[in-house]
């Protein structure tokens, strides 16, 4: 084995995709260190730069994480866990006395990184979703922080104390913010049916206000109230990051009610957005079951932009375990953008680096990379006034950038439109951008 000086070398009892994917994902995307693994005692004594030993007993003195069972399992079993608080954040999978850490970092962020407890029996709410209100991290106080971030730095200070001569590279703070278009217009290009259907309702309703809105917007008086393109297109000229704005090209259903790709001026939105952004798709709620339908909105918006499709995020932010991950992957799409909580701030997946998608099924690491979101605009509304949402929003990004993770804020186009339900969330997402 060909090892080099800029190296994590971990000894273990047996190497197991699960030990070498969780590795990879604290060592080198969170740390930005290289890592290898042995089972041969004299290489890794050898090894001259940092090493550790993950197993049940140390071999002598060497830096040592006792390891827990779950690694060197396959397939799903029941799993006790007993959080305990661990200075200011939280631990599961304790250790002993011999270890240098006192719980199984790398154990215990497999388990939610995997998303294992999604896997298990559990309530799901009325669109067939995992909550928030069903996870160990919101049960335990810790859906706040991410956790799997934190302990990385946790491992990171222990090696430093270990190996004072080697240099850890220093990751920077990044913010990747996301704009979801499930219905470019409210009023235009609807659709003659459509039209008198909306125009029926509001009268039936006594909606007399939204009424006059409507023709205002139809005879071209007034702006559509979800035509928020241009302050976004503003805003994305006085950044230096790109946004990623994700459209529903998928048909008219109980679910999804875009706008129809046969409207030119739809077509060409996409096309201008894709000039100054990264575009990518929303998938409709019903192509989330069927991967013939997801092949033919992934055709459909190739079509548009001329480019290969590259990140998709999920209708109502459904998410099937596995399948839908699996759908991605025999369609090629590398990123996704569906984990997160609708409408609860914090970290689903326990951390803000983006991580590979890891099959429980076929116990393997895959190409799909998950991108998790830690805050919806939905779920600021729980919060009342605009200082209330500030602060929650402000809170969320200290945590990201304690240890220089990536910040993924998923807002909306309607949610810049002058709608009343939205006022302030201009402010809110100037915010995000003003702490990058």
């Amino acid at each position: 084995m060909e090892l080099s000086f800029g190296m994590l070398l971990v000894y273990t009892h047996n190497i197991t995709p699960r030990l070498t994917y969780i590795f990879k994902h604290i060592s080198k995307r969170i740390l930005g260190v290289e890592v290898k693994f042995t089972s041969k005692i004299e290489d890794f004594i050898a090894h001259s730069s940092i090493k550790m030993s993950y197993t049940k007993q140390p071999l002598s003195s060497e830096l040592h994480v006792r390891s827990h069972k779950l690694l060197f399992e396959t397939g799903l079993s029941d799993i006790d866990i007993n959080v305990q608080t661990w200075g200011k954040t939280k631990g599961f999978f304790a250790t002993g006395d011999r270890s240098d850490l006192p719980f199984d970092i790398f154990a215990a962020s497999f388990y939610l990184l995997s998303r294992y407890e999604e896997y298990m029996p559990h309530v799901k709410d009325e669109y067939g979703r995992f909550t928030a209100k069903e996870s160990l991290a919101y049960n335990n106080g810790f859906l706040h922080q991410p956790v799997i971030d934190i302990w990385a730095y946790r491992l990171k200070s222990v090696l430093e104390e270990r190996f004072p001569d080697f240099d850890f590279p220093e990751r920077k703070y990044a913010v990747k913010p996301i704009i979801d278009v499930p219905m470019a217009f409210y009023y235009r290009k609807k659709g003659l049916l459509r039209t008198i259907g909306g125009t029926l309702n509001d009268i039936r309703r006594l909606k007399l206000k939204q009424l006059y809105q409507r023709y205002l917007v139809l005879l071209g008086i007034k702006r559509d109230p979800y035509d928020t393109f241009n302050w976004i297109i503003a805003k994305q000229k006085q950044t230096s990051f790109q946004f990623l704005v994700l459209f529903l090209v998928g048909d008219y259903s109980t679910y999804d009610k875009g706008v129809s790709t046969n409207k030119k001026v739809f077509v060409s939105l996409i096309k201008s957005i894709a000039d100054y952004s990264k575009v990518g798709l929303k998938v409709s709620y019903f192509a989330l079951e069927n991967i013939s339908i997801l092949k033919k909105e992934k055709t459909k918006i190739e079509s548009i932009t001329n480019r290969n499709l590259k990140a998709v995020r999920h209708s109502f932010s459904k998410l099937n375990m596995p399948s839908s991950y699996r759908n991605h992957i025999e369609l090629e799409i590398d990123e996704d953008y569906s984990m997160g909580y609708v409408d609860t701030l914090g970290f689903r997946a326990s951390t803000c680096t983006p991580f590979q998608f890891y099959d429980l099924d076929y116990e393997v690491q895959t190409p799909l990379q998950i991108n998790p979101y830690q805050c919806m605009d939905f779920a600021l509304l729980r919060h009342q006034s605009q200082l209330d949402k500030s602060e929650h929003l402000q809170k969320l990004i200290d945590q990201v950038k304690a240890v220089n993770g990536t910040f993924i804020p998923v807002f909306h186009n309607y949610t810049f439109g002058n709608i009343e339900r939205w006022s302030g969330f201009r402010t809110l997402f100037n915010q995000i951008l003003a702490s990058a």
